[in-house]
């Protein structure tokens, strides 16, 4: 193939897939003059190129297509979805010609007068019409494909080339000149030239540039070239041998402490780390790269499936490598496939629903710490819990004893799973049981991952985590059983040392190793073991090291034995002989020559029971119930005294640096223009001054539209605590006093300085609630076997305009409510000793007395089978904890149904 045809097809297909993206957008704003003119000169430029290089079936394609965009330019045809779809239909098949034309370097054979036909009664305005008159009469078809190889309609007087060789076959030859009469002349025609059909798109090619003023030239010529893949490759190869070379020679120096090679060996070092990011550079393209194909098969799926669906793409400038691009390409495609076809419901269905009748699906990609974070997020139906559950029951994939035990994120999962599919029957689009399944392996083999939300009627969210580039990593060397490996950096969270004398240890829940870290337990795997690697006496080192890993959503730790140094290395594929053991994703070679595995978090979290994505239910269990008990997670700072401080995290809305210079005063009260409102600051006691210069710390809560202040002298940390309140009655801004870090420390009621912000606020709502209960307090008990819980709610409640008993468990409750003339409301945790939420709401409800009291439960368990459940024992609502602006909102309207049914 000569180097013309290779530019020629390079570009026609660059310009393809633009006029698909464009026409998508013209279909959706017909009235978009530029998006027009745009897809005009393209198709232009391809028709006029076509005819330059002789090509003539796609000439003809082009040319019919030309003319159909041509009258909508001109205002004679109105840009329907009917047009639209014809004109990516003759995308298509130039397209197809393309394919052929790159393989055989000529044209390959085939019919399209079918489709000319139709584009050119879509151009003189009789597109739907039958063509049976033309397709019945030969002389009209003969005079249409005349006027097709002209490029105009046929003038008056003149005849189609049919007929002009049939004069031409009825004339007298010279052999019988002079024996017969000569008839007579036959009517000049106004036949073309053999060379007229390709001297007008010459021509078209010079005058479809781009004029001078136009944006995408800008008057100044090209800054970029195009260069062979594989010449980037071989740079690309060139470069890690030279990082490998550095790393040897760095090695070397490493070992003389004093050496004249120092100096140039650093220049060389950073030289070579200059021309590899270099190098890098040239390999990365932005992401829209491989959206650029969306927008046309969400518009063809929008038609096949009788869907309305709005595709939003965010971040595609954002770059990564070349080879992540092409391998990353047919995942999000299927996974885009997946959110219009499974989660996109019918326009009815979605009204039906409440929601618009067109679904959305949203991509959305940024960097994160040196990896790519892409997110496909659709406003569909979700993943049916029970739909799925029924159908991995179906085929055997777990008992239903077992599904039973399952949470709803464990069932999402099965998704991934070979063969699964919960289509309800198989179409062109999905219902093959394949699919997902390749998406997830194809993307763990990059050393990505992926993780799935997904609400049922709301929607789902797949979020898909891939290293930016596969070729040179910042890796960190370990060594288990006397071997030393490389895990690529991006994976690591966190290194923990374990040892007797350090304050983390591994523990062992049911002979499984675990590692308390900040109060969170982490299920852990011995790297050794999992390699076969352990020594034959069994031994275990005094002192261990601990990879804290991540695999989707679920974090692990990886012991090690030794740590070394950082380095940057050349990933080498594997060998064809290990190719099939997960755990190790390549290899490379160290300064000192030798060759050693790269790890891969994905296969050692698949290769051990301990981080199945569907097994992990017992040991997260087990950590969950060792760190649940009054473990509530606490911010820390320091303000007025020096003595620490504590408010509840779920609380603080923002911490924020507020410019000194940026306070104003009103009504003798510190302010601050706050997100388009004023923000009043407080102080935690009056003898606590406000900073004069720099900036001031600040913790915001937030009330609902209203954010309040409070001014701190330091923020400290953010810790998790077993909490045991002492009640403190000396200051109503305190809570009471708890042992947090060892140290005594005062907890902040934040109801306190809400009602300080706000002073109107509570009266507001009680004389609300006191309007709408003639005129008493609504009564209300709190059950909560949590003292600290307790004590930070009730002042809320009591500002909301409420009277409020509390009570330490469902025993307890019942008890007091024996003695309680009425009570108006009920609020209970669920998980309590001696008796739960639902033992004590099924117990009320056996009693006629408060069987039609409105009950909300209030716990930290919150899916869809803890609200059954709820509902079930006799809960009026379900709300969770910390979630304060609900639970008023909650309260409200159970007390407005109270008082209707009333």
């Amino acid at each position: 193939m000569d180097d013309l045809l290779s530019e020629f097809l390079t570009e026609t297909n660059e310009s393809l897939d633009t006029v698909d993206n464009e026409l998508v957008r013209l279909e959706q704003n017909p009235n978009d003059k530029a998006v027009l003119d745009n897809i005009f000169r393209l198709v232009h430029t391809v028709k006029g190129t076509c005819g330059f290089l002789g090509l003539p079936r796609l000439e003809s394609v082009a040319h019919a297509a030309e003319n159909v965009l041509g009258k909508f330019r001109d205002g004679e045809l109105v840009v329907t979805p009917q047009l639209v779809t014809l004109i990516l239909e003759a995308l298509d098949r130039i397209k197809e010609i393309l394919r052929g034309l790159a393989s055989t370097g000529h044209e390959p054979d085939g019919e399209d007068k079918d489709l000319i036909r139709v584009l050119d009664d879509a151009a003189a305005g009789n597109f739907g019409i039958a063509s049976e008159t033309a397709a019945a009469d030969p002389e009209a078809e003969a005079r249409r494909e005349t006027e097709l190889m002209l490029g105009r309609s046929l003038k008056p007087g003149e005849v189609s080339l049919e007929e002009l060789e049939a004069a031409f076959a009825a004339a007298i030859g010279p052999e019988t000149a002079n024996v017969a009469p000569q008839p007579a002349a036959a009517p000049v025609v106004e036949a073309p030239a053999p060379d007229a059909p390709r001297a007008a798109p010459r021509a078209a090619v010079q005058t479809s540039s781009p004029p001078a003023n136009d944006d995408a030239g800008g008057g100044k010529a090209s800054q970029s070239i195009r260069v062979s893949v594989d010449l980037l490759e071989d740079l690309m190869n060139l470069v890690s041998e030279l990082v490998l070379t550095r790393n040897q020679l760095l090695q070397i120096v490493r070992r003389h402490e004093q050496s004249e090679f120092s100096v140039p060996l650093q220049r060389l070092s950073q030289c070579t780390t200059e021309l590899q990011e270099g190098v890098m550079k040239t390999r990365m393209q932005p992401i829209g790269n491989a959206w650029a194909k969306l927008p046309r098969i969400i518009r063809d799926l929008s038609v096949e499936l009788d869907k309305k669906i709005e595709l939003e793409m965010k971040g595609a400038e954002t770059e990564l490598d070349r080879q992540v691009l092409e391998l990353i390409k047919d995942p999000l495609t299927h996974m885009v496939r997946n959110s219009a076809d499974h989660g996109i419901e019918r326009p009815a269905d979605r009204a039906a629903a409440g929601k618009p009748e067109t679904g959305t699906v949203r991509l959305n990609a940024y960097h994160e710490g040196g990896h790519i974070i892409i997110e496909i997020v659709d406003d569909g139906r979700g993943i049916s819990i029970g739909k799925l559950k029924k159908k991995i029951i179906e085929v055997g994939l777990v008992s239903e004893a077992e599904a039973h035990t399952l949470t709803d994120v464990q069932i999402q999962k099965f998704i991934f799973h070979p063969g699964l599919s919960t289509a309800e029957k198989v179409t062109a689009v999905s219902g093959r049981g394949v699919g997902m399944d390749v998406v997830k392996s194809n993307i763990e083999k990059i050393g990505g991952t992926i993780d799935l939300e997904s609400v049922e009627g709301k929607g789902t969210r797949f979020a898909i985590k891939i290293p930016l580039t596969l070729a040179i990593v910042s890796a960190l060397i370990v060594e288990a059983g006397k071997e030393r490996f490389a895990m690529p950096q991006i994976a690591v969270l966190e290194l923990v040392r374990a040892a007797g004398d350090s304050e983390h240890r591994i523990e062992y829940i049911n002979d499984t190793p675990v590692l308390r870290l900040r109060n969170r337990l982490l299920p852990l795997i011995h790297l050794d073991r999992v390699l076969g690697l352990r020594c034959a006496d069994g031994s275990v080192l005094d002192e261990q090291f601990i990879i804290v890993t991540q695999v989707g959503s679920f974090t692990f730790g990886i012991v090690v034995d030794q740590v070394y140094d950082t380095e940057e290395i050349v990933v080498k594929p594997v060998a064809p002989i290990l190719k099939e053991l997960s755990v190790y994703t390549g290899n490379t070679i160290l300064g000192d020559g030798s060759v050693i595995m790269i790890l891969d978090p994905n296969g050692l979290s698949n290769a051990t029971s301990v981080v199945q994505d569907n097994d992990q239910s017992e040991l997260q269990q087990l950590a969950q119930a060792a760190t649940k008990k009054d473990s509530e997670a606490m911010l820390l700072f320091r303000a007025g005294d020096a003595n620490p401080k504590a408010v509840p995290l779920a609380l603080v809305a923002r911490l924020e640096e507020i410019q000194v210079s940026a306070i104003e005063h009103a009504e003798g009260r510190p302010m601050v223009q706050y997100r388009g409102g004023l923000m009043p600051l407080l102080t935690i006691d009056y003898s606590q001054p406000i900073r004069e210069t720099g900036s001031q710390p600040v913790l915001v809560f937030a009330d609902g539209e209203r954010s309040m202040g409070l001014c701190v002298d330091e923020i400290l940390d953010i810790v998790e605590s077993d909490l045991a309140i002492e009640l403190s009655t000396a200051n109503s801004g305190r809570v009471g006093t708890a042992v947090i870090a060892s140290k005594v420390t005062e907890i902040i009621d934040v109801g306190h300085f809400l009602r300080l912000a706000f002073p109107h606020h509570g009266s507001e709502r009680l004389f609300a609630n006191a309007a709408t209960r003639g005129g008493s307090r609504a009564r209300l008990l709190l059950v909560d076997d949590s003292s600290f819980f307790r004590n930070m709610l009730k002042p809320q409640l009591l500002a909301a305009g409420y009277d409020v008993v509390t009570a330490e468990d469902g025993a307890m409750a019942l008890k007091k409510i024996e003695s309680e003339s009425h009570i108006d409301l009920i609020v209970s945790d669920i998980e309590m000793p001696n008796m739960d939420g639902f033992q004590l709401a099924e117990a009320l409800r056996r009693d006629q007395k408060w069987a039609s009291v409105p009950m909300v439960a209030l716990s930290s368990l919150t899916s869809e089978r803890d609200f059954q459940r709820g509902r079930e024992a006799g809960f009026s609502d379900y709300v969770a904890k910390f979630d304060r602006d609900t639970l008023l909102k909650t309260l409200e309207q159970q007390l407005d149904l109270a008082a209707n049914a009333a």
